[in-house]
């Protein structure tokens, strides 16, 4: 469960939440805001451009980004997710992995980015499929 706390009432509420639970829980805590539309919006436009380039689809490509370059930054931010990320998933097969991050499935990687988080994310995407001559649409400034 994501709760976005942006009122000094919502900080209270969630701690009266917390202070209602039995352990044990596990509770993280990530400072700024959750990723925005524009950033989801650059982004599925970027999948189709990508897909287009490499022959594949949106979604495949959607997949190979989260994998490629999502996974690793939350890697870095998150103990809990390296953790389990790297008992559940680092030892499988590519293509398994690859499957994972697509739908039906879709492990949440980017839903569960902040607006910081994203913007790496959306920056890597970027800075290597430009490098690589993939003619991206800029993203605004």
């Amino acid at each position: 469960m994501d709760i976005l706390v942006e009122t000094e009432e919502q900080k209270a509420d969630l701690i009266t939440r917390i202070g209602g639970l039995n352990p044990p829980f596990t509770v993280a805590l990530l400072t700024g805001k959750h990723r925005t539309l524009a950033q989801n919006r650059l982004q599925r436009q970027w999948m189709h451009e990508i897909g287009k380039e490499m022959g594949v689809t949106p979604e495949e490509a959607r997949g190979y980004c989260k994998l490629v370059f999502g996974v690793p930054i939350l890697r870095e931010a998150s103990e809990y997710f390296k953790q389990q990320y790297d008992e559940v998933l680092k030892g499988l097969p590519w293509p398994h992995k690859l499957r994972l991050m697509m739908e039906p499935l879709d492990l949440p990687v980017t839903r569960i980015m902040t607006v910081k988080q994203k913007t790496d994310y959306l920056d890597r995407i970027y800075k290597h499929f430009t490098e690589e001559g993939y003619p991206l649409t800029a993203p605004d400034e």
